[in-house]
């Protein structure tokens, strides 16, 4: 099984961006952290950051691709997730589960993060668990090859 996790933008920034919104732990770490789960379940994890969106959409649309068989993308979009249409409509181009995941509870958050243009099209959204919203979401997709 391979998961594709999509870090959006300003997300290269943890642990030194708001730690009271987003914590103290790095993106490199979060990677770290998904890498050594999935190694117990012989996951492989490829990670991907940018602060670009048609990289990101790029990138999603890079799913289809043959010989790179994702079984599901954990994104978290950052402020794309309220503004990007394209991240949406590429989502739905691709026959791929995607897990949208925070750090923070956006939904306790300033009124313009509350809504989100891309959980509509998504397996399912995580919010405000900290680092532990990615790994909540890779557990997802294993215990979904598991129980089949």
């Amino acid at each position: 099984m391979k998961i594709l996790v999509i870090h959006g933008p300003n997300l290269n920034m943890l642990g030194k961006r708001e730690p009271e919104h987003y914590g103290s732990v790095s993106m490199e770490a979060i990677n770290q952290s998904l890498t050594e789960l999935a190694q117990q379940f012989d996951v492989e994890i490829e990670a991907f950051q940018s602060n670009i969106e048609g990289e990101i959409v790029t990138k999603i649309q890079a799913a289809l691709e043959q010989g790179k068989p994702y079984h599901g993308i954990i994104l978290n979009a950052g402020a794309y997730t309220h503004t990007s249409i394209a991240l949406r409509d590429a989502i739905t181009c691709i026959n791929v589960p995607v897990i949208e995941v925070h750090l923070s509870n956006i939904h306790a958050r300033e009124e313009f993060r509350h809504k989100s243009l891309i959980a509509p099209v998504c397996k399912g959204q995580i919010a405000g668990f900290g680092a532990e919203s990615y790994l909540l979401a890779l557990k997802y997709f294993i215990n979904q090859v598991i129980s089949k």
